[in-house]
């Protein structure tokens, strides 16, 4: 029985079409897999679904009932909750006013209405309890909550709803293996009880193991959709680029490793990582691994300066202090850091602006913006990254998540960096643009630039790198070459408890 169907879905922004005659219908409680390549169309359907956005033309159908959505409220209403990849919680709230905020349980006490807290802890609990999450603690404030359970708490928020219709985007982004498995697990159970999930990825592997049916979208057009037992992921690969894409990776380009560039000696950053050192060479490619939690994205903030760090560090054999990001600029290390929206990109403003905003000591003169000079640098690393942009004026926000982290690279790019440091560079992007920036970190290593690549997708690390370090509660617990590295040897070491 199709639970959602919609027909001839146009979406256009300022005259540009990026949703053309989409049909697609879902049946009820199945987990259905949507993919496509950053650009693709996927937030921009899902938004539709969810009535964040209006379509240009089309119908929307819920139930053989046609449906007009002017809010996301409009949605939830009629059973359809969107779970964003960055999450919807207010951080300050407990984990029950988050469940039920703006629909608070309410008892009449004198001539007033009050906040039913008690009834509102009650609820909670139940809808935890139902997802088998009941040892999050109502009380609880978000803040203090594991990334993990955070999603769970936002599947509540939605189940709260008595939402018939989940669409979630990217829910395993962050999570551990372990944590990626319980919430597998409890998306399951919510099939068997009704609940029709549409579940975006870009690891096609959990497509595999979660999806009953697979939509491939590619440039604003629906491909194909299909039972997920009849198709391979080359095959998905191939309908998603385009193209056929025997290798995820391309092929290694050989370059030249040098002496010592960069040197860490006993470095300590307190609850994150203790007594780490290690050296990096130039034109070297040094594979950091390990488990979500295990301290490596840490290690790289404090390489940059944004975490206090103790210990020595020196460049070129000359002892060097990076108390802050513009201590690391000078010594032209920099980070492409992990949380892009957060720390590597200003949403709101443009391509432009985001290139030059760190730039402005070499793009302008007396307090002046030298225009012409701005134009061709970022024009210079928008061509060499072949980011998709309308203008260097469209705004960051508007980008796809690859065309993003292109964004990110190109503004240090101008820099001419010695030291590159890329925490997750892949992440909640395509295989396509992974490619593209795979490529990218090749040729930069050809050019003798130092890269330290820190990922938690170990197939990543295996491929890029020259060498590997492995971290496990704040401490490195093995160093792999290529030839010697596996997936199993990374685990064994990413799970390397203190006593070991």
């Amino acid at each position: 029985m199709s639970i959602l169907k919609i027909e001839g879905i146009h979406k256009s922004f300022s005259g540009v079409e990026v949703l053309r005659d989409i049909n697609l219908e879902v049946e009820k409680g199945e987990i259905h897999a949507i993919v496509g390549e950053n650009g693709a169309g996927k937030s921009t359907l899902m938004k539709i679904i969810s009535g964040e956005y209006e379509p240009t033309a089309g119908k929307i159908f819920v139930k053989s009932e046609e449906k007009r959505f002017s809010s996301p409220l409009d949605a939830i209403q009629d059973g359809i909750s969107l779970i964003h990849q960055e999450f919807s919680l207010v951080p300050q709230l407990t984990v029950c006013e988050n469940i039920y905020l703006g629909k608070e349980p309410t008892k009449n006490v004198f001539f007033f209405k009050i906040v039913n807290h008690i009834k509102m802890v009650e609820d909670s609990r139940s809808v935890l309890s139902n997802l088998e999450a009941s040892h999050i603690n109502t009380q609880s404030k978000i803040k203090d909550l594991s990334v993990a359970d955070k999603q769970l708490v936002e599947i509540a928020k939605a189940l709260s709803f008595n939402s018939e219709i989940l669409i979630m985007d990217e829910p395993t982004a962050a999570l551990t293996l372990k944590e990626t498995d319980t919430l597998f697990a409890i998306l399951k159970r919510l099939k068997e009880n009704g609940v029709t999930i549409l579940f975006i990825s870009h690891r096609l592997e959990e497509i595999f193991e979660i999806a009953d049916r697979v939509t491939v979208l590619r440039n604003g057009e629906h491909i194909t959709t299909k039972n997920i037992s009849d198709v391979s992921m080359e095959e998905i690969v191939r309908m998603m680029v385009g193209r056929s894409m025997k290798n995820r990776f391309p092929p290694k380009v050989d370059h030249k490793v040098g002496a010592v560039v960069l040197k860490v000696e006993g470095t300590t950053s307190e609850p994150h990582f203790r007594n780490v050192s290690f050296e990096l060479r130039k034109g070297e490619i040094l594979g950091i691994a390990g488990l979500v939690g295990c301290g490596n994205s840490q290690l790289g903030e404090s390489l940059f300066g944004l975490k206090d760090m103790e210990g020595k560090m020196y460049l070129d054999s000359v002892e060097i202090k990076i108390k802050e990001p513009t201590d690391a600029i000078t010594h032209r290390i920099f980070l492409v850091p992990e949380d892009r929206h957060t720390l590597g990109l200003i949403l709101q403003r443009d391509v432009k602006e985001n290139h030059s905003l760190p730039n402005l000591d070499f793009l302008s003169r007396f307090g002046f913006i030298k225009r012409r000079k701005e134009k061709k640098s970022v024009m210079a690393t928008v061509e060499y990254l072949n980011t998709k942009i309308t203008s260097i004026n469209q705004r960051v926000e508007n980008l796809s998540g690859g065309n993003q982290q292109k964004v990110v690279l190109g503004k240090w790019l101008a820099r001419s960096p010695k030291i590159l440091i890329l925490d997750e560079p892949t992440r909640g992007i395509d295989v396509g643009s992974k490619y593209e920036i795979y490529k990218f970190i090749y040729d930069q290593a050809f050019k003798g630039i130092s890269i330290i690549i820190i990922s938690s997708e170990m197939e990543e690390v295996i491929n890029l790198s020259d060498r590997i370090l492995v971290m496990s509660e704040g401490r490195i617990t093995g160093e792999l070459s290529p030839s010697e590295a596996t997936q199993e040897r990374i685990l064994a070491l990413a799970v390397k408890r203190k006593e070991d």
